[in-house]
């Protein structure tokens, strides 16, 4: 995987092997018991049947943190026809809205069903490999698609690697122009200023990476690989509220720019609370930022 090679320490330095699964049900059933934890998606169904006239089994179902549906297809070695595949279900899945929900509603209750994002469904391919025609074809596509190659380290490791990403990115809304009293325009100003911070931690978060995806909820704008490294809530009046995958404890917590919010309710995901007021708060957030990119 990218050429990392796994070392055994305990005795002597050991070379662990990576292998393929011997058959493609070890790699679903590891995944749908760990789905949360490896790909960040909340599992609701497996061999989920299409129907009499679609004639089809989704391998597994599920649904992400910001509430996209997501369906998962497994192929235990290369296979060029996974992508296919799994935008035929995709298709399935658009025009049966109502079934999707129901599920969701049965599983999650009724509040996550009426959460459901539809303008953000996806589609995850797990495999021991990919072709470069499936490289290139994520990329000319416009749905969300992330391939990812597994292996095995022996009895106790199992690996999971991004290889590609299509990065669907919507446009921000245009800022218009405010006229009125002096009040009013140093409002726009404060504003204005505001909206200004508001796209700089946009662009440093997208920068992050060529892997990233940005979604857009109703309450926040997530940035996410397979799983949410970062949420950013709309402007306030004077601060910018970003969560981030970062063990608050491992953190130096400041007043006024940091704060552990694990426990406490919140919009987006994550257990670091960071108040961006500043240029300079932005700076210095920076690697709080790249340790939730890695861990994600």
């Amino acid at each position: 995987m990218s050429g990392l090679k796994l070392f055994n320490t305990r005795s002597g330095v050991t070379e662990v092997a990576p292998q393929l699964a011997e058959v493609e049900a070890d790699v679903q059933d590891l995944v749908e018991a760990h789905m949360e934890t490896m790909l960040g998606v909340r599992f609701l169904a497996s061999e989920y049947s299409t129907g009499p006239v679609h004639g089809g089994r989704i391998d597994s179902l599920g649904i992400d943190e910001n509430g996209a549906p997501v369906i998962v297809e497994y192929k235990r070695a290369t296979d060029p026809g996974v992508i296919n595949q799994g935008l035929f279900y995709m298709s399935w899945l658009m025009d049966h809205r109502t079934e999707f929900q129901a599920l969701v509603r049965e599983r999650l209750g009724a509040t996550a069903a009426s959460q459901v994002l539809w303008s953000a469904p996806r589609l995850i391919c797990v495999a021991g490999d990919f072709t470069r025609y499936d490289l290139h074809a994520v990329r000319e596509h416009r749905h969300s698609i992330d391939l990812v190659r597994y292996r095995f380290f022996g009895n106790d490791h199992f690996g999971v690697e991004t290889v590609a990403t299509a990065v669907g990115r919507m446009s921000a809304p245009r800022v218009g122009r405010r006229r009125g009293t002096a009040k009013a325009q140093r409002a726009a100003s404060a504003d204005g200023a505001m909206t200004e911070l508001h796209a700089a931690l946009d662009e440093a978060l997208l920068g992050l990476g060529e892997d990233i995806t940005k979604v857009e909820n109703r309450t926040y704008h997530a940035y996410q690989r397979l799983r949410n490294f970062a949420c950013l809530c709309p402007p306030q009046k004077t601060k910018l509220l970003v969560y981030l995958k970062v063990d608050p404890k491992a953190t130096d917590l400041v007043p006024g720019f940091t704060r552990d919010v694990t426990g406490l309710g919140h919009h987006g995901t994550g257990d670091l609370e960071v108040q961006v007021r500043t240029e300079r708060d932005l700076e210095r957030a920076q690697e709080l930022f790249r340790l939730s990119y890695a861990a994600a």
